[in-house]
């Protein structure tokens, strides 16, 4: 018997927080290295997927980090670059994602010649070749790049011109990315002020590996319009329980930063499964359902679900929002709402961003539809509501 229950892969979505370089194919790695003379951990495909794998599970950022020189090493050349990025974009299509937002660092991939010019554009080459697959094979993408500055190097401001100067060449953003503890946002002050002056936005990596001040920074020095991560917000939520009439009765108060973030609406590009594997919520637990997505969602915090890297945590974006799904008991409603943030979070302009919320408003509303009607046929009471996640039917305006 064929049930029609909805398939999140067929769903338009939205990705605002995934690297590049931490999005690559492993059987890419493998041919790239061998061509270059990089020597793997594995050079089997699923055993070099394993060890990828098992390096981001180890709880720990710092060694979730080393998992990129191997990446890394295999996109030097302007023929590597291209490669990558069409690949890249023609898996989030598969995926469903029409439109993404990849953020890599140019300064890492200098080492055979390339100079920060020649690898924007060879990205952008390989970007655009992408889409033009999708587009031929009858589906639609676009992508833009955000330009990330390290924060451990001192050329941030030579970065931030970087992005500036490519912003008519698919440039849509900055970020600062790396190790976060002791590199806080202040220290690139000369790019962040530069950007401000240019009016180009910036999302910054905080709330990660660092806590609220890397957050608060963030958003003084950084002028965020995102926080990239930005889970350890939830370090300034407080929930007191006291027994009342003999059940225990909690009160949750936000700090003034959670306050400022929530209230200001500015959004969190959150990556469940990242977080979990470096550790990023310790402080709330090591499952899935400790995340504190859920309670972020709940007190009306502005939630985007993102993979971070696929290719270390072994996710798509569609296998994170199952994630949320199973976990959290999240309908098709909730889904919607996250990704009608990641629309509306997206450095894209105001008017493609309308026409990209009416697109996925239809795609979805019709998945409702089927569902509605799934649920009033007999097939639904032979297959058992327990399997089916329900969604309210309350309406969406456009």
């Amino acid at each position: 018997m064929s049930i029609p229950v909805v398939d999140l892969q067929s769903l338009p979505k939205v990705s605002l927080h995934d690297h590049l370089d931490g999005g690559l194919r492993p059987e890419t790695i493998i041919e790239l290295a061998a061509a270059s003379g990089h020597e793997l951990p594995a050079t089997d495909l699923e055993e070099l997927r394993t060890w990828f794998h098992e390096s981001a599970d180890s709880g720990s950022l710092e060694r979730y980090l080393e998992t990129f020189e191997h990446t890394i090493a295999v996109m030097q050349t302007h023929d590597q670059l291209v490669r990558v990025a069409r690949e890249f974009v023609e898996d989030l299509a598969d995926d469903g994602v029409v439109y993404g937002e990849v953020r890599w660092a140019p300064e890492q991939h200098l080492t055979q010649g390339l100079s920060l010019d020649d690898a924007v554009e060879a990205v952008q080459e390989g970007l655009e070749a992408g889409m033009d697959a999708v587009d031929a094979d009858g589906g639609y993408i676009e992508v833009g790049q955000i330009i990330t500055a390290m924060r451990h190097a001192d050329r941030g401001a030579e970065i931030a011109q970087l992005a500036v100067r490519h912003r008519d060449n698919g440039v849509v953003g900055f970020d600062i990315a790396g190790a976060e503890e002791g590199f806080l946002p202040s220290r690139f002050t000369e790019a962040f002020t530069y950007l401000a002056e240019n009016n180009f936005p910036a999302t910054v990596h905080a709330g990660e590996a660092a806590g609220l001040e890397s957050i608060q920074d963030a958003l003084v020095h950084g002028r965020a319009l995102r926080l990239g991560h930005g889970v350890r917000i939830a370090e300034d939520i407080h929930l007191d329980v006291q027994e009342v009439d003999g059940r225990d009765v909690g009160t949750v108060t936000l700090g003034d930063l959670a306050q400022w973030v929530r209230d200001r609406q500015i959004p969190l590009e959150l990556c469940p499964s990242s977080n979990l594997q470096t550790g990023a919520i310790a402080a709330f637990g090591t499952t899935l359902g400790e995340h504190p997505i859920d309670l972020l969602h709940q007190l009306g915090f502005n939630i985007t679900v993102n993979t971070d890297n696929r290719l270390m945590s072994g996710v798509t974006l569609t296998s994170e929002f199952a994630l949320l799904v199973e976990t959290f008991g999240y309908g098709l409603d909730t889904v919607l709402e996250m990704t009608l943030n990641a629309v509306h979070a997206s450095f894209l302009p105001m008017e493609q961003r309308e026409q990209l919320a009416e697109f996925i408003i239809e795609h979805y509303e019709d998945a409702m539809e089927e569902m509605d009607d799934f649920e009033d046929s007999e097939d639904f009471e032979a297959f058992g509501h327990e399997h089916i996640h329900d969604t309210d039917d309350s309406e969406l305006e456009h």
